[in-house]
């Protein structure tokens, strides 16, 4: 009888990697006692000549703000994630995180200039709406979809309106819409890459 090998597979590399680039920005921060995490991974309005302007649009969605931000984050995003890359490719996935980072991180610069930014809760959203779109017919909307518009991006609404935390709802919501133009693309009308 043949022994199995058993190794770890890397099994989605976009995943995989924000993850572990954003575990590595927490740990500059926490070793720079929040420099990096200032300088690098928070986006705010700054000067349009500013080349790190430009680069913190992306960026920030790799900085948090202590562990428990970053494991509520990094949690939804390995669980997510995985499934997402599988069915709509590594490109698309770093294409939809990267659309998603920079569409929140302008809105919150141009609605919210005094506000700096940190975190994936955005990607976070767009993957838990786009993931409720994964499996469809063409010509048909999931009605997982508009559940979870209505359950998550109306929660996000109402608490944007009525509450007093110091939770980015915004980013929260550009990531849901992000997640449902994404679902709504891929929606058995364009199989082509994005």
């Amino acid at each position: 009888m043949k022994k199995r090998k058993f190794f770890i597979d890397y099994n989605a590399p976009v995943t995989l990697t924000f993850s572990l680039i954003c575990l590595l920005s927490l740990a500059l921060g926490y070793y720079t006692n929040g420099y990096t995490t200032r300088m690098f991974f928070m986006t705010y309005f700054n000067s349009l000549f500013n080349p790190l302007t430009y680069i913190r649009l992306i960026t920030y969605v790799f900085g948090h703000a202590g562990w428990d931000h970053f494991l509520g984050n990094i949690m939804y995003i390995l669980m997510l994630g995985p499934m997402i890359e599988e069915k709509y490719g590594s490109k698309n996935l770093l294409k939809m995180i990267g659309v998603t980072a920079v569409v929140g991180g302008i809105l919150n610069n141009i609605i919210f200039p005094d506000i700096a930014l940190c975190g994936a809760s955005g990607v976070v959203f767009m993957m838990i709406v786009l993931a409720s779109a994964t499996s469809f017919e063409k010509g048909q909307i999931p009605l997982t979809l508009i559940l979870v518009l209505i359950i998550y991006l109306g929660g996000e609404i109402y608490d944007a309106m009525y509450a007093s935390d110091k939770i980015s709802q915004l980013a929260h919501i550009a990531g849901g819409i992000c997640g449902a133009a994404f679902g709504l693309y891929f929606m058995g009308y364009h199989k082509e890459p994005i």
